[in-house]
């Protein structure tokens, strides 16, 4: 009798080990990005430089003739900076993974180039905050707007002023989309690949973008199924006066172009439920 349960117990065990072998074996393959599909994030990200160049581009003719003070310039040349790193590191991309980096040296990019204006124009300087949720190109937010994807639940996300007020119109954001074989689709629908990408803008939202992307290809990533831990994020470049890990989201301006004194959205708690 005993030997029979002894057998029985063994049995068990080797079936529930080859499944559970089996249910990881799924998700690895789940998981697993073509060189394609890294080649593809690698365009977007390249587009997205080439966009930010563009727009320096603007910004120099903007500043002509005006007097500049130190700190405008030192923000100016940390664009700059930024626009060369950038494209440095997204021509070293191999691996999907590596385009994190690269969008976070953008974004720190993106805020010093809003500070440079702030400062051209007597303004006070912009907090340091995510990038524009519909489209990163629309560079950093400037407030939380309610939306709600086709078919799914209310929600606050961060969007640029153009879009903020779209939004409120009842009209369509402008939302960044992708080639995903023959068509193109807002980039949280783009599978896997654009999980880094999106960790690099919105990284340091943790819960916030799990409880965005849930319901899209991108939930599982921001929910740690799949490239590390993105509840902790870095957030916001590699560094400055002030740098933090956090988005700055309280009442005072993030200083230079670096990222103000931390706290935030890192601190948000996330329970958007379902797409």
């Amino acid at each position: 009798m005993e030997l029979i349960l002894l057998i029985a117990v063994i049995v068990i065990a080797v079936l529930a080990y080859r499944s559970y072998r089996r249910t990881q074996l799924q998700t690895k393959k789940q998981h697993e990005i073509t060189a394609a599909e890294v080649e593809s994030v690698k365009r977007t990200a390249d587009e997205d430089i080439t966009r930010f160049g563009e727009e320096l581009q603007d910004l120099d003719l903007d500043m002509v003739g005006k007097d500049l003070g130190d700190g405008a310039r030192q923000d100016y040349q940390r664009a700059l900076d930024s626009y060369e790193s950038a494209k440095q590191a997204v021509a070293q991309v191999t691996e999907a993974d590596q385009i994190k980096h690269v969008i976070e040296i953008l974004e720190d990019g993106r805020y010093a180039m809003a500070c440079v204006r702030a400062r051209v124009n007597g303004e006070p300087l912009p907090q340091r905050r995510p990038s524009c949720f519909f489209n990163p190109q629309h560079g950093p937010s400037v407030e939380d707007v309610t939306w709600a994807p086709p078919g799914g639940a209310p929600r606050e996300v961060p969007a640029c002023a153009a879009d903020a007020e779209r939004v409120r119109a009842g009209a369509e954001p402008d939302v960044r989309k992708v080639m995903v074989g023959p068509q193109r689709v807002p980039y949280w629908q783009a599978g896997p690949a654009y999980a880094p990408y999106a960790q690099g803008m919105f990284g340091a939202l943790g819960g916030v973008m799990t409880g965005m992307f849930i319901g899209t290809m991108l939930g599982g990533m921001f929910a740690g199924g799949g490239y590390g831990d993105f509840a902790g994020g870095e957030g916001g470049g590699e560094g400055g006066e002030g740098g933090g890990d956090d988005f700055n989201f309280g009442d005072d301006p993030g200083g230079d172009a670096g990222g103000g004194d931390g706290g935030g959205w890192g601190d948000f708690g996330g329970d958007f439920g379902d797409f």
